[in-house]
């Protein structure tokens, strides 16, 4: 019997696998990548007993690689907070899904080690912009101001670096990331210990400042796009200027575009709560869109529908 651990990169996916291997130690095959890299089932070749995990990616966008693992004997546990539309029916298949406001799956994942490793959660959380619900779960550990701080830091770098169209992209691969983090129990030892923390962290900031200074591609009074220029650092930076826009103004809704090196464009959406579309809803209306109420995307948009995208999202929004 083998372990196959398929996580997402981001800040979110590897949080939640450093709880659950700190409360489960195991040898595993781990397979992962960069955020959009959301397919990650049909890369797994599991033999009967297996045991597979999968951490924080769509169950929507992997329905079909499921259920060949569930069918050729694997056991699989499925941990996520993206919309799953219809969830298969197995004895294989543990699933522990919730798309509501203000959960990720590193929270899930909390819940389900009854807080046993929070610390972690609350960087996982922090990654996925939900800063409300890790001051929450910070306050249960009672962590001073100047280590909440240090976990958000440490949950916007470790989520900043999974952006991008591939592995090229980043700075570090996240299975590389995710080894150097699986050193640690304490995330906060890592943060002072490790040097790529301070590495991401500075690479991070110069990214967000050199795209804060583009211009809106369209503005209007309630939402803005933002289309950035063909580079790798747009690329980076898509999610986490969505995040800070976000955080400037959340009364308004924000769509951020990126170039992908062999055309086409990814696009990250942020709405507001209080209006009636969600993100994931808006972004489903396009091939290769998915994601939260709040915060969705589209990991592939083609070229010729960029200016129905921007028309559609004011509309909507603006």
């Amino acid at each position: 019997m083998r372990n196959i651990d398929v996580f997402n990169g981001d800040a979110d996916g590897l949080c939640s696998l450093r709880q659950l291997r700190l409360a489960e130690p195991a040898d595993s095959l781990r397979v992962t990548g960069p955020k959009r890299d959301i397919a990650l089932l049909e890369r797994v070749e599991a033999a009967p007993g297996d045991r597979v995990t999968v951490l924080d990616v769509s169950l929507e966008r992997n329905r079909a690689a499921l259920s060949r693992l569930l069918e050729c004997g694997a056991r699989v546990r499925y941990f996520d907070h993206h919309f799953a539309g219809e969830v298969p029916t197995h004895p294989n298949l543990e699933a522990v899904l919730d798309a509501a406001r203000g959960i990720c799956t590193s929270i899930l994942v909390d819940r389900h080690l009854n807080g046993r490793f929070r610390a972690w959660a609350v960087v996982g959380a922090f990654g996925d912009g939900l800063d409300d619900a890790a001051l929450r779960l910070g306050a249960s550990l009672a962590l001073g101001a100047s280590e909440l701080e240090k976990l958000r830091e440490l949950g916007r770098s470790l989520n900043y670096n999974a952006y991008g169209e591939s592995e090229a992209d980043l700075l570090i691969r996240p299975a590389e990331l995710y080894s150097r983090l699986a050193k640690y129990e304490d995330p906060l030892k890592f943060a002072a210990r490790e040097e790529v923390f301070p590495r991401l962290q500075a690479a991070r900031h110069a990214d967000l400042r050199e795209a804060m200074g583009v211009a809106p591609y369209w503005s209007g009074e309630r939402a803005a796009a933002y289309l950035l220029p063909d580079r790798p650092s747009s690329r980076r930076a898509l999610g986490p200027l969505a995040n800070h826009l976000a955080g400037i103004d959340p009364r308004r809704a924000y769509a951020v575009i990126a170039p992908k090196s062999g055309g086409g464009y990814m696009v990250s959406v942020r709405v507001p709560r209080a209006r009636s579309l969600s993100a994931e809803a808006f972004c489903r209306r396009f091939p290769t869109g998915g994601g939260r109420r709040e915060a969705a995307g589209i990991d592939a948009l083609p070229g010729e529908r960029l200016r129905e995208l921007i028309e559609n999202f004011g509309t909507a929004f603006g």
